[in-house]
């Protein structure tokens, strides 16, 4: 039997652990990969202390990128040899949702070396459990997409998470020229964000995160495009209270936001993002945040506003992420901000969590 080193999940377990476990296998219709780059997500840790890993131990880490090494009797045989990202989004292929670019809405949603959303049987996530924070790992072959010669393995790992922004820009549904509001910008869904702004029709960005010093550096993705920074550390102690974004907001942009990208996972910053709209904007929440608005739906109804919730990308999103950077269009390397080996594993993931220096995007090569 051979063996690999791979970074395991324990239940009840805070810190995770490296171990040797043997090279799985791959079944008829499934590829092998080697894996060469995994990337980190901040959820990952949030999601397995909820429980929401609901097949324990587990190998985490959703966001793939390697070589294929082996093919099934059934797999896709030309695939061996080919440089591939793994898409992670489990889904029945057959539903609604997922007939209909919407995979991440489907009854059997659960992703690769992450978490169950769905409410079905998840078969598919009790045999696809495992992900890419090993050596190997095992997938079926109709989620692995061939990288374009130009993308490495590092941002091939992070194709996720640009896709994400990328179905959060779309559901943004921007007009040309308008004003994009980017909160949590700092982090690596708000730098996928503000890279990816212009290809969506934003002519100016306000980009709204903890620190001055922090939205200085992140304010350089942008370019040549106009952008504007409110760091929440400079509009007061109280500022959660007091509605002082939603002040500062228009303030910047008096007639109000086209559209607001919020990725807040807590407090008031969404509900005074989402209060400085203009009349018909959009606000898109990717972050979790459980805090209400402060205002009633009759001012929603008033202003014409749209709020869109969204929880990941598709297949269609993640296509268009490999069109842009094989063609040239998206250049991401400068996003990958850190890089880890497996034993390093537990310290990428204080670090992420702890936010003690910025971490656009991080990535762990075995």
């Amino acid at each position: 039997m051979t063996l690999m080193t791979a970074v395991r999940a324990h239940r009840g377990e805070r810190e995770l652990r490296l171990e040797k476990i043997p090279v799985p296998a791959p079944g008829p219709g499934d590829v092998l990969v080697k894996v060469a780059a995994a990337g980190l997500a901040p959820s990952m840790m949030k999601l397995l202390a909820r429980g929401a890993f609901t097949h324990l131990p587990t190998t985490p880490g959703h966001e793939i990128a390697g070589t294929v090494v082996e093919a099934g009797a059934a797999a896709d045989g030309s695939l061996v040899g080919r440089r591939v990202r793994v898409h992670p989004m489990l889904s029945c292929r057959s539903c609604v949702y997922c007939r209909t670019d919407r995979e991440q809405m489907c009854a059997e949603t659960a992703m690769i070396g992450h978490a169950a959303f769905g409410t079905g049987p998840l078969r598919l996530y009790a045999e696809y459990h495992d992900g890419g924070l090993a050596e190997y790992v095992r997938v079926p072959d109709w989620l692995v997409d061939p990288l374009p010669d130009a993308v490495g393995f590092e941002v091939g790992a992070k194709v996720h998470d640009l896709a994400n922004a990328v179905r959060a820009l779309k559901c943004a549904a921007l007009p040309l020229g308008g004003t994009l509001v980017v909160t949590a910008a700092t982090g690596t869904m708000g730098a996928a964000t503000i890279k990816l702004a212009r290809l969506f029709g934003a002519a100016r960005l306000i980009l709204v995160g903890r620190s001055a010093e922090r939205l200085a550096d992140v304010r350089a993705l942008a370019g040549d495009l106009p952008a504007d920074t409110v760091a929440l550390a400079d509009l007061g102690e109280d500022w959660e209270t007091t509605g002082a974004l939603t002040r500062r907001l228009h303030e910047l942009v008096p007639r109000g936001a086209d559209a607001a990208v919020d990725f807040l996972p807590d407090g008031a910053g969404t509900g005074q993002t989402a209060a400085a709209l203009a009349t018909g904007g959009t606000l898109v929440h990717m972050g979790g945040n459980r805090a209400p608005f402060p205002f009633p739906p009759r001012d929603i109804m008033h202003a014409c506003w749209r709020f869109i919730g969204t929880r990941a990308c598709t297949r269609v999103d993640t296509a268009a992420v490999l069109d842009l950077l094989g063609s040239g269009a998206l250049r991401a390397d400068e996003l990958i901000t850190h890089r880890f080996g497996l034993h390093e594993v537990n310290e990428a993931v204080a670090l992420m969590l702890g936010r003690h220096e910025p971490m656009w995007m991080g990535v762990v090569t075995p």
